[in-house]
């Protein structure tokens, strides 16, 4: 029996183990703070814990430290920075594994712990971990506690087959992400690299060598209340001005520009064009009242090839902003009084050419493996900017799909896990070297 074949021949005969392993770290709530102030929920030190504990049996060398934002003052202009988050009881983890050889290459396999909080409308307990019909229900096991899951298991694998690697395996797994991903910042600024990098966000079991950038938006309209049951009157002459009623001329423009777009912003590997997609809309005070001012938030995306000089989306911050003002022109209070577009996050993104070695590799590895796959981009933010920042050939590849995350009854088939743990078992044997221990 060959190298490979005894590898997968345990995961086959270890997927109790590999279910169990998933079943733990959901149970383990690790909701970002950034989404709740319930403590009994934001355990993302205690994954961390379970995971050190797990890899040291096996050999790895381990690192934990918590981020510290003033450390970080210098990126204040770079991807992931944000001064006012608090990383108490929030590490992130190194897990090296050294290899045996200088002829083999390293492999950096990454993850984020943090989910964002159930939210309502569940049938299963989001921290259960239940097993039903094949599934395994609860928050995170798609985004992304099953990828993580798959990770650490095929490292596991590999070890438990008796074998070691010849080159560097680093096993990371961050915090943050879920809040704008400043744990994978300190994470690449701690100084950890490899020649290819996994990072296991839901893909379908698709090699994704590229993601889009996000923006969060908030446009503040402004208007003048006024009984609404009474004439407005003239506004220069302190009349009422609805808010609402100017708001409505900002979404109907941006319908045409989302027009413009879909034929603008468009990338080969991609199945959707960047958009600016309104989610919030809030307005008003009183029901006898003209709305006074109005508020349209949006979720705006971006592609690798905009990003600016700091990696980020300033270029199409800056094409949203004079969007605004030019609607403005066409009304004259918006004219007068003009709408300020406030940010609110600002997620980068990332691009490795679908003709690098290390993602023919991996693709490869799903063709040895025959899992259905293909090459398609990933279109809501991952945190690979900053590992392709500093020169890591990287792709997302996880198992299930994006759609699910996020939901209530969020969920993760049980094949697709067993097969993203054998497909990074096997890209570590073909891209590390493999030798026996």
């Amino acid at each position: 029996m060959s190298e490979k074949e005894k590898v997968m021949s345990w995961i086959d005969e270890h997927e109790q183990a590999i279910i169990e392993a998933l079943q733990d770290i959901i149970k383990i709530p690790s909701v970002n703070p950034w989404f709740t102030d319930d403590q009994t929920i934001t355990k993302e030190g205690e994954v961390q814990n379970y995971i050190a504990s797990r890899l040291s049996k096996i050999g790895a060398s381990i690192n934990k430290w918590e981020p510290d934002p003033a450390k970080l003052a210098k990126f204040k202009d770079k991807p992931g920075y944000y001064a006012d988050h608090k990383f108490e009881n929030r590490p992130n983890l190194a897990a090296t594994f050294k290899g045996t050889s200088d002829s083999g290459k390293s492999i950096l396999l990454t993850g984020h712990i943090d989910v964002v909080k159930p939210g309502e409308g569940w049938t299963t307990p989001p921290f259960g971990g239940i097993r039903e019909n094949n599934r395994i229900y609860g928050r995170g096991t798609v985004d992304m506690k099953g990828g993580v899951t798959a990770m650490i298991m095929a490292v596991e694998a590999i070890k438990r087959s008796g074998f070691n690697t010849k080159g560097d395996i680093i096993v990371g797994t961050v915090v943050d992400e879920e809040a704008g991903g400043m744990g994978t910042l300190d994470f690449i600024q701690q100084g950890y690299r490899a020649d290819g990098c996994i990072l296991t966000e839901p893909t379908g079991m698709n090699v994704a060598p590229l993601c889009r950038g996000i923006l969060w938006g908030k446009i503040i309209i402004p208007g003048r209340s006024g009984h609404i049951e009474m004439p407005m009157g003239n506004w220069k002459t302190n009349g009422a001005v609805d808010a609402i009623d100017k708001a409505m001329i900002i979404l109907e423009n941006l319908k045409v520009l989302n027009k413009e777009w879909a034929v603008q912003k468009t990338h080969p590997l991609l199945p959707l064009p960047c958009q600016i997609n309104v989610a919030q809309i809030n307005a008003g005070e009183y029901p006898t009242s003209y709305a006074n001012s109005a508020e349209i938030v949006f979720d705006a995306q971006y592609l690798p090839s905009e990003k600016d000089k700091n990696w980020l989306g300033g270029n199409v911050k800056q094409e949203i902003q004079e969007f605004i003002h030019q609607v403005a022109q066409l009304d004259p209070w918006l004219k007068e009084n003009p709408p300020k577009i406030e940010w609110l996050i600002d997620a980068d993104c990332g691009e490795t050419s679908a003709e690098d070695p290390f993602v023919k590799c991996c693709e490869n590895s799903l063709k040895q493996l025959a899992i259905d796959s293909k090459i398609e981009g990933t279109t809501c933010h991952t945190d690979m900017g900053w590992p392709i920042n500093v020169g890591i050939p990287t792709i997302n590849f996880g198992p299930g799909n994006s759609r699910a995350a996020h939901n209530s009854d969020e969920y993760l088939e049980v094949d697709e896990l067993i097969k993203a743990t054998k497909m990074i078992a096997m890209t570590i044997i073909d891209w590390c070297g493999i030798s026996e221990e």
